[in-house]
């Protein structure tokens, strides 16, 4: 065994530790906007799933909507010797000094759930379609509410997946002007701590709101609570994206009326086949869309409410 290691131990030092595998594994990097969401814990274990099963490392770091902050790790990353990040801006534009240090130190992005502004300074995204759940919400509003009625939106305008799932919502309401209205609309930054406070002005400001479309599962439960408090629930549709299991049993009790239901499993898993592939010097597609589906009570025992997708 000892000459063996002897062995090993010179071979590392004529080829170069780098040459040699089975000195160390590769190293990726990962940062989601925040931790604050299961969505994309969820995401995180099925990156983590799949390069440790190939004896590799994933570094994860939260920014916690601290786009400074996520520069700064990813920054750290770059130093601590990643090849390959995988990248959830905090902002799409704001994101943009950590692109160009990726690029500076030849580090390839993997762009998970949410673009960057920039789309030249990565090498594959890997999102959700986006445009498609603003716009079966819309779609099943027009079902429910033949007569129209005053929307509200809980958006999250700095992420380009809040941007595409509020516009194609919007052109539905714009589309049927003569029986929808935007009512209001303001930011809950995805988060369900800050969706509550923001309906509950709403609330006062437009006691008699027929829709509610939030940009995510955690806004959407932070604006159930809030109409329930107020006893301003019922009557009121609320659509969320995600298909997250709190949201699918408020579903199916009947407290919300759907999510586009996305798969953070299916993105992780995708987004490291699109890593390895990149390492090995392939061609991969610029965009991977990962389909959506729209989850209501009538359809929710399908999906299960333990789980994700």
């Amino acid at each position: 065994m000892k000459k063996l290691f002897v062995l090993l131990l010179v071979l590392a030092v004529v080829l170069g530790a780098s040459s040699v595998s089975f000195a160390q594994g590769r190293k990726f990097g990962a940062t989601y906007m925040t931790m604050n969401n299961p969505f994309f814990g969820v995401m995180d274990q099925a990156i983590r799933a799949a390069v440790e099963a190939n004896g590799d490392t994933l570094i994860t770091l939260d920014p916690a909507l601290d786009q400074v902050k996520q520069i700064s790790q990813i920054e750290d990353m770059i130093a601590q010797g990643i090849e390959v990040l995988f990248l959830n801006p905090v902002d799409w534009q704001g994101v943009a000094p950590a692109l160009l240090a990726c690029r500076e130190a030849g580090v390839p992005i993997v762009n998970v759930d949410a673009p960057v502004y920039d789309e030249d300074f990565v090498t594959c995204i890997v999102a959700s379609d986006n445009l498609s759940a603003g716009l079966i919400c819309g779609e099943d509003m027009l079902k429910r509410l033949p007569k129209g009625g005053k929307a509200v939106i809980l958006g999250h305008p700095t992420t380009k997946t809040g941007i595409d799932r509020i516009a194609n919502f919007k052109k539905v309401v714009a589309d049927h002007s003569d029986l929808f209205t935007i009512a209001a609309e303001d930011s809950s930054e995805g988060q369900l701590e800050i969706a509550m406070p923001k309906m509950e002005n709403i609330i006062q400001a437009v006691p008699d709101m027929a829709v509610v479309m939030c940009v995510n599962d955690p806004t959407a439960l932070g604006t159930i609570q809030a109409l329930r408090a107020a006893n301003a629930l019922q009557g009121v549709l609320v659509y969320g994206v995600d298909g997250s299991p709190d949201a699918k049993k408020m579903i199916k009790d009947g407290m919300m009326t759907g999510t586009a239901a996305q798969s953070p499993i299916n993105i992780g898993k995708i987004g490291v086949q699109m890593a390895y592939k990149i390492l090995a010097g392939e061609k991969v597609d610029k965009h991977v869309p990962v389909p959506v589906q729209l989850i209501t009570g009538e359809n929710v025992d399908e999906f299960g409410v333990d789980g994700w997708q």
